[in-house]
């Protein structure tokens, strides 16, 4: 029998087979390459990581630089406004400069007529100067002696140094050894040569040289020291004159009144009594002493005199002065003696004399 023959279908085992095959291809080949993409996406994303983070370090320093940029900014400026402030000083400084020249210039004139004035005022002075020169050259030729005091000082005393014949009466008492009670005790139980240095006493011994060297030339003089009794300084003159011309004998008589040491009592009545043993009398008479006395004529019987007994004393004194000769009184004051100064304020007035109270660098 005839086999029969089969048909023919495309959905045969083969063809779905050799479909299957391609489907399957398909797929492998889509697998492929879909893994290619995605690694090489993969790829690409690191790469761009890699450039992103880059980038953003970059803008961090760059953040960083900018920050130091505008601290360097502000600090620049800061040192703009220092400088404007600084400018500024200058420029009204130049300008203050500007018109100090300007009023320089413009008192130019002025300044040198302020030095023709002020050189002529320096001729006048040097005329002056010479002038008071030759005065002094003329003066200093009426006098054979000089005295210097502590910085070559002067003194206007109101003192009438004339006459032809001039008595100095020096007090020297133990009073003169200090203007203080307790210093005079101290001071009169000490050595002579302490005494002698006294500050009191070299003050009314310099007081008697000052007065020596402003004394006529052509005038005489006498000095005596007085205490309870009066006594020419120089011994052979006694009663009698020194030429103040002849320097070398009024210079002894200073000398030996300076090896004096202040001591005893005083009788201003003695030394007055004194006055009536020159011939002729003074004319002018100059008592340097420091209080009224202690004593009169005689000695009292009391040691102890009251300031009542002092006044009585005085005025007993003043009975015994020769009419018609002015004193002139240099008191140095003491302690506990408050009457002397108007005692021999009066006595001064009285006999048109002059009356000084020193200050402690006189003369």
């Amino acid at each position: 029998m005839a086999r029969k023959r089969r048909t023919f279908s495309v959905f045969s085992l083969s063809f779905l087979d050799i479909m299957s095959c391609g489907f399957g291809a398909t797929v492998l080949i889509f697998l492929i390459m879909d893994h290619a993409s995605e690694v090489r996406s993969q790829e690409i994303n690191r790469d761009l990581i890699s450039e992103v983070n880059f980038l953003e370090k970059e803008v961090l320093e760059g953040e960083r630089d900018l920050a130091e940029l505008r601290n360097t900014i502000a600090l620049v400026d800061q040192a703009i406004v220092e400088a404007q402030g600084k400018s500024r000083k200058i420029i009204d400084e130049i300008k203050r400069r500007e018109d100090e020249l300007s009023d320089d210039e413009n008192d130019s004139l002025a300044k040198d007529e302020h030095i023709n004035k002020l050189k002529a005022d320096i001729r006048q002075l040097e005329e002056d100067n010479r002038r008071l020169r030759a005065e002094g050259e003329k003066q200093q030729g009426r006098s054979v002696r000089q005295f210097v005091g502590d910085g070559d000082r002067q003194y206007l005393t109101g003192l009438k140094l004339g006459g032809k014949r001039i008595l100095i009466l020096l007090d020297t008492s133990a009073s003169m050894l200090d203007a203080r009670l307790v210093n005079i005790i101290r001071l009169r139980n000490m050595p002579a040569a302490v005494q002698a240095k006294s500050e009191k006493w070299q003050q009314a011994l310099s007081t008697v040289s000052w007065l020596s060297s402003q004394l006529p030339k052509q005038s005489q003089v006498q000095i005596f020291g007085f205490n309870t009794e009066a006594k020419p300084a120089l011994e052979k003159t006694a009663g009698s004159w020194m030429d103040v011309a002849n320097r070398e004998q009024l210079n002894e008589a200073i000398e030996n009144l300076g090896k004096t040491s202040p001591s005893g009592g005083t009788s201003l009545a003695n030394a007055f009594k004194a006055i009536g043993t020159l011939n002729p009398a003074p004319d002018n008479i100059y008592l340097i002493t420091d209080g009224l006395p202690t004593q009169g004529a005689s000695r009292p019987s009391s040691n102890n005199a009251s300031g009542r007994d002092r006044v009585k004393y005085f005025n007993q004194a003043i009975e015994l002065l020769p009419k018609g000769i002015p004193v002139n009184v240099i008191l140095a004051p003491m302690e506990g003696d408050p009457w002397a100064a108007s005692a021999f304020w009066k006595l001064a007035l009285s006999t048109r004399g002059a009356f000084v109270a020193p200050s402690k660098d006189w003369p």
